[in-house]
């Protein structure tokens, strides 16, 4: 939970999960974290919005797939005509996971007792065990059903808020692309920690040079001052175009194509980092999400496209080579650090290295306000702001 004090020198508050963040009073330059209430842990997780729940070769058929999503668990699988859909992993019978059952490419029947819901609605067709003259209204039976979207070799499913019982969640997100032809990959990492604390590190620009220290990325001995300009969006805000690190080899690649090279940055609630590199007609767009799965659970998945470099042999599998590489540091980070989670330490958000993480957690208050009271979203920024910090 989040709450604001309306004066101007006020800082937000968090009640974290296994974070343990809670930003309070303090100086404009550090912001302290203080101990939560238990209560709270599951608050970091925002419903009302479409999450990445499995790769899609992961169902192929009439195969069902388990999904964990905000706490929820799922069942997934298609139809008869490959349409993906995602019912509460939960016979309302006697709680046996549907997930042990069949799909048949219309209804999912229970191991169980064989009770058969429809695949899209969740509706109870059949219950095997009634006899003709039973008064049971099979029709009125449900198990919770979720909208279901297959985008860029995901299924996404939509976790609406609680009592909302006819969600019209419009599409599911979408990597943008700028040309018919290029190349497409993806990885994911779990993580041993909540939410917030995944989405912060995944925003963290000082991080690169400890973390990530290859003779293709970052070294300590690169370490210098860096100043970019960030604007407000809706839900959100932007890294404006600039052109990027000098201290990144995989950026240095693109100065072969001979034209200028800009890079944007994105980051939109509840989790998405979009990055977008362009380099005259040459690109590079990648998706980085963090999903919640439980309140200390969460994964990373990253998706990425590109037209560069069409020529080279390997391509991909040496992107991936790489990729892996870098996720899997930031995997090995989020590990350690969960060692110290049960001693709840107090944490700190400090100058502007760390003001992306504060507006991530301002717009979740925001958010979660216009929630409440039914008004209109108040964006945490007033306006384009300028941050200067090291790495």
């Amino acid at each position: 939970m989040l709450v604001h004090d309306d004066t101007p020198s006020s800082d937000w508050l968090l009640v974290g999960s296994r974070s343990n963040l809670k930003l309070g009073m303090s100086d404009e330059n550090v912001s302290i974290a203080e101990e939560p209430r238990a209560e709270k842990r599951e608050s970091e997780m925002l419903f009302g919005f479409w999450y990445p729940a499995l790769r899609s070769t992961g169902v192929r058929g009439s195969r069902l797939a388990k999904a964990m999503l905000l706490g929820i668990p799922l069942v997934v699988g298609r139809d008869a005509e490959g349409r993906p859909f995602a019912l509460r992993d939960v016979c309302p019978h006697r709680g046996m996971p549907l997930s042990y059952g069949r799909n048949d490419g219309a209804t999912v029947e229970c191991s169980y007792h064989g009770w058969r819901f429809d695949a899209h609605s969740g509706q109870c067709r059949e219950i095997p065990s009634l006899t003709p003259d039973s008064k049971l209204k099979v029709e009125r039976i449900f198990v919770g059903c979720f909208p279901a979207e297959e985008r860029d070799g995901y299924i996404w499913v939509y976790i609406p808020e609680a009592g909302d019982r006819d969600p019209h969640p419009g599409r599911a997100p979408e990597l943008p692309v700028f040309s018919r032809n290029y190349r497409i990959t993806h990885l994911s990492a779990e993580l041993p920690c909540g939410v917030d604390l995944g989405i912060m590190g995944l925003m963290d620009p000082a991080h690169g040079p400890f973390v990530h220290q290859s003779w293709w990325w970052r070294s300590r001995r690169s370490i210098h001052e860096k100043e970019k300009r960030f604007e407000p969006i809706p839900f959100g805000f932007r890294m404006a175009a600039h052109t990027p690190s000098k201290n990144s080899a995989p950026y240095r690649l693109l100065r072969m194509y001979g034209d200028s090279i800009t890079t944007t940055i994105d980051f939109v609630l509840p989790n998405l980092r979009l990055e977008q590199i362009r380099c005259g007609t040459a690109w590079f767009s990648s998706r980085a999400t963090v999903t919640p799965i439980t309140a200390d659970r969460c994964r990373i998945d990253f998706c990425a496209a590109w037209n560069v470099f069409p020529w080279m042999p390997f391509i991909v599998p040496i992107f991936r080579l790489f990729a892996k590489q870098f996720l899997r540091q930031d995997q090995q980070v989020m590990i350690q650090q969960s060692e110290t989670a049960p001693y709840r330490p107090n944490l700190m958000l400090v100058d502007d290295a760390d003001r992306q993480a504060r507006w991530y957690l301002q717009l979740k208050a925001a958010l979660q306000k216009s929630r409440a009271t039914g008004e209109p979203m108040q964006h945490p920024m007033s306006g384009p702001v300028t941050l200067r910090w090291r790495s």
